[in-house]
């Protein structure tokens, strides 16, 4: 990478960056929200700096192409620009600018070449891959993979009822194309978590993803006064909940260290009022594991102890409804692009799992694909103090250069084949 083209990837990262800036460091981007159009307003304009012609899918997925070979499939590279609330800079938002300006060296290469790749290339910012205004997550991805239905996608709403399709049409985000015809996928994403660092790697490929569990849950009580009620007559919604939320995490207590991850990371409180017993509890419980096996023994143990407590807490715990995404392993001849890309750059690598999920656990299902990792500062992630060394971040657009070109040239044929 010259010196020029390092320093305009940072400098298009600030300017990125600021988009939904918050006081800490980071950045508030929920998807739908009008920090989240500002940004993709500005995307947009990058990618038609650069020759891409843009469009939008009807779930919002914002695509940038380029088409070299008339008639051919496309390579398609990105990541999301949406964020959790108070979030960092750098998770997913790094990996869509990466694929930018990758894919604009390899278009340069080629056109100096007077060369043209096998397929053609475009870029994508995913609609709501992180799910905290509207479930599930990956929301983009879902839809334009056959996962989601369109319409469930956007009749969903977030806590202020506002729809998705209702968020589209306010920021002029809902198109009417849809996801070209793509032979294969890459995507180059922080690690969000603390092994890279500490293995003292630059690169990671990516070789399996984790599966996940997620249930949206209602404990059902009864109302009542703080004060006037007897104990013994008491169906106190939050007492159920709040046993549910340590039965959640003492999950882990029978399974191997960090083979499971547990949390209840949303909740919801009715009525919320300080002198009134709560009626009703909603929360998401997230199980995460390396195989389907163990998420199915964590959830039959999670059953026998929500018996107990409606027993002894006299409420009553429904699901209503579940989303999951699988664990598998990703193309082999990709995860060695990789590391033969770090390698043949002189940079430390190893093979990694990712136990988040992203876009790329979807994409992989439909098309071969590529997910590449650089280091966290700490593993921190959904957090302001989030943090990637702008050495790790060139780092990583080296590696997806030639990702990039490796795909357009379908080095992964084979595996479609």
């Amino acid at each position: 990478m010259s010196g020029v083209d390092a320093q305009d990837f940072l400098a298009d990262f600030v300017r990125m960056s600021a988009f939904g800036a918050t006081a800490g460091g980071g950045v508030d981007r929920q998807a739908g929200t009008d920090a989240d159009g500002d940004v993709r307003a500005w995307f947009a304009e990058l990618l038609r700096a650069h020759g891409f012609v843009v469009h939008q899918d009807a779930i919002g997925n914002l695509f940038g192409q380029v088409e070299l070979v008339p008639g051919a499939p496309y390579v398609l590279f990105g990541s999301h620009l949406d964020s959790q609330p108070l979030a960092g800079r750098y998770d997913g938002a790094y990996g869509v600018l990466a694929a930018v300006h990758a894919a604009v060296r390899v278009l340069a290469a080629h056109r100096e070449a007077g060369t043209r790749p096998r397929y053609n290339i475009a870029v994508v910012d995913w609609f709501n891959e992180e799910g905290c205004r509207f479930k599930p997550s990956m929301m983009g991805s879902a839809v334009a993979t056959g996962k989601l239905p369109l319409e469930v996608a956007l009749d969903t709403t977030d806590p202020a009822g506002t729809t998705v399709r209702e968020a589209l049409e306010r920021l002029g985000a809902a198109g009417a194309s849809s996801l070209p015809e793509i032979a294969a996928y890459g995507e180059i994403h922080i690690e969000q978590g603390p092994t890279m660092q500490e293995a003292d790697v630059t690169i990671g490929a990516v070789a399996q993803t984790w599966c996940a569990n997620k249930y949206e849950v209602v404990v059902h009580g009864e109302q009542g006064h703080t004060g006037s009620m007897r104990m013994a007559d008491r169906r106190d919604a939050l007492l159920g909940a709040a046993h549910v939320i340590t039965a959640v995490n003492d999950l882990i207590r029978s399974f191997p260290e960090e083979t499971l991850h547990t949390t209840v990371s949303e909740m919801y409180l009715e009525p919320n009022s300080p002198v009134t017993i709560a009626r009703e509890v909603r929360m998401l419980i997230d199980l995460r594991a390396e195989t389907t096996d163990e998420l199915e023994r964590a959830f039959a143990l999670l059953q026998q102890r929500i018996a107990d407590i409606e027993e002894r807490t006299r409420t009553r715990v429904e699901f209503l409804s579940s989303s999951v995404w699988r664990s598998g392993p990703f193309v082999e001849a990709g995860v060695r692009l990789v590391e033969e890309a770090a390698a043949g750059l002189g940079l430390t690598h190893t093979r990694v799992k990712t136990l988040a999920g992203h876009d790329a656990t979807n994409v992989k299902d439909i098309v071969p694909t590529v997910l590449v990792f650089i280091p966290s500062v700490d593993g921190i992630s959904h957090n302001e103090k989030e943090f990637s060394t702008d050495a790790d971040m060139l780092a990583g657009l080296d590696v997806f250069e030639r990702v990039v070109a490796g795909l357009a040239d379908g080095v992964l044929d084979a595996v479609r084949s």
